[in-house]
């Protein structure tokens, strides 16, 4: 394949992107596969996050099988793989990352147009066919949603796999109740290549060149060029104008999508790949949901096949999960499941969890700093499935003028022992998690479904200690198959 390092896209401010391109050594036009993220297109997967490369070698040996893997990249397709079968692949340093200049300001609306110009961009250039597909994970996923609600002329498929959708409920604050991921992500994946970091990074192991230069800039010039996400979050309590600006609007997309969903991204991916697919105003779309790790099958054959099937695809395909990570990949017409049984599970005040509805109410305490409460159904009788959304309703009263509250659905085996779950970032996860402030209870009404509340966080209503409040608490999406135990 022909390679070219640092491809100039002027943006139309006047900040000039850059990126790599890898396509066939022929002169013809090819279909475009296009990334843009702040990770350094020039970091190799193996040097930038060796555990992670290690881990997914191991689960998945065929990524080490017919390529090189010299151009790998954390997150992203690997150009060995996809060029001989007709693409060219494009990589973009997003503003302010990398070896692209400018200011860090994450999945904002001028990352959003940048997007809409590197695509337009790429499909003006003599080895382009003009149809334009935008593939990768995470970040790479998330403002695919963004810019497809923008419509490029020339934006021909999304390959959404494992992004958020929901800046504020997504990634800010699950249920009001802030999140420490972005600090953490941001200074650990971010700074450490942000544009300017130059000399002082990591190299290419290809080109020899910084990864985040090719300048190299004081620290307190870098620190005028990024924006504040994480005290954004801290200070920003309610759906805002700064919210509002990087949420979506899904009905305006239109180009072909797969949405691809991780049954054990809580906390971050899952919820944003079921709500996209159902709200996006594209009329061919397609839901996948796999498990295991937040990479492994991206990069697998099943993922890789998956992506190039794109258009064979049934309309939504399951991995249905049992445990051990034993899956069955299942095909359906829809999400959520049309055959759907919704089941009511009560709460008794004997810690049980059944079907029957309880005589009489009765209130139960628990230390907020404890170990909280648990209800448990009877052993299994028979094979129990639960896949699609899951949600709950409680009354709460606290001593204080507010309370969080999470949720999480366990699993047990017959000996008693919980049985957990390889998560997309925690090897070690439960079947499914929910969070809310109590402040943050006011629903939006047309938006809420019975099997998920949609909160407004518009505004916070204060508890009267000791008062009771009705609660409407959304549990992200997942699927388990409980064997039967007796």
């Amino acid at each position: 394949m022909q390679i070219v390092w640092d491809a100039s896209i002027p943006m139309d401010d006047g900040v000039v992107l850059r990126a790599d391109v890898f396509r066939p050594s022929d002169d013809g036009r090819h279909p475009v596969i296009l990334s843009y993220g702040p990770y350094a297109k020039g970091l190799s997967f193996q040097e930038g996050y060796k555990s992670n490369w290690a881990r997914l070698t191991k689960a998945a040996p065929e990524v080490l099988e017919g390529s090189s893997n010299k151009y790998q990249c954390w997150e992203l397709v690997d150009p060995e793989k996809w060029v001989p079968d007709g693409y060219v692949c494009v990589r973009v340093d997003s503003r302010g990352a990398g070896r692209s200049p400018g200011v860090i300001d994450i999945w904002s609306a001028r990352e959003a147009r940048d997007l809409y110009h590197c695509i337009e961009w790429a499909a003006a250039q003599p080895w382009s066919s003009g149809k334009i597909g935008l593939n990768g994970i995470s970040y790479f996923a998330t403002n695919q949603w963004q810019v497809g609600a923008l419509r490029p002329p020339h934006l021909a498929a999304l390959c959404i796999w494992e992004g958020f959708s929901d800046y504020y409920r997504e990634l800010a604050r699950h249920g009001g109740i802030l999140s420490d991921f972005t600090q953490s992500w941001y200074a650990r994946q971010v700074l450490r290549v942000q544009h300017g970091v130059g000399d002082n990074g990591a190299r290419s192991v290809v080109t020899g060149e910084p990864v985040a230069g090719p300048e190299t800039l004081a620290p307190a010039l870098r620190a005028k060029n990024t924006t504040d996400p994480a005290g954004e979050a801290l200070r920003r309590r309610l759906v805002d104008d700064y919210y509002r600006e990087r949420m979506v609007e899904f009905e305006r997309i239109q180009a072909p999508l797969l949405s691809a969903a991780n049954w054990g991204g809580q906390g971050l991916h899952p919820r944003g790949n079921y709500e996209g697919f159902l709200a996006a105003g594209s009329k061919e779309k397609w839901l996948e949901v796999h498990g295991d790790t937040h990479f492994t099958h991206f990069y697998s054959n099943y993922g890789m096949g998956l992506q190039k099937r794109f258009f064979g695809q049934p309309r939504v395909s399951l991995n249905i999960r049992r445990p051990s990570e034993r899956f069955t990949l299942r095909a359906e017409n829809e999400w959520p499941i049309a055959r759907t049984q919704w089941t009511k599970f009560f709460l008794h005040p004997e810690l049980s969890l059944s079907r029957r509805e309880p005589q009489a109410a009765k209130a139960l305490t628990y230390e907020a700093t404890g170990e909280g409460l648990t209800f448990s159904t009877p052993p299994m009788t028979e094979e129990l499935e639960i896949t699609g959304p899951v949600a709950a309703k409680l009354w709460l009263s606290s001593d204080t003028t507010d309370a969080d509250v999470f949720l999480v659905l366990r699993m047990f085996d017959g000996a008693g022992k919980e049985v957990t779950f390889i998560g997309s970032n925690d090897p070690r996860t439960p079947v499914a998690l929910g969070w809310l402030r109590a402040s943050h209870r006011k629903l939006d009404r047309e938006r809420s479904r019975p099997y998920r509340p949609w909160h407004a966080h518009a505004e916070e209503w204060p508890l009267t200690p000791g008062a009771p409040v009705e609660l409407d608490v959304e549990i992200w999406p997942t699927c388990i198959v409980a064997r039967r135990t007796r």
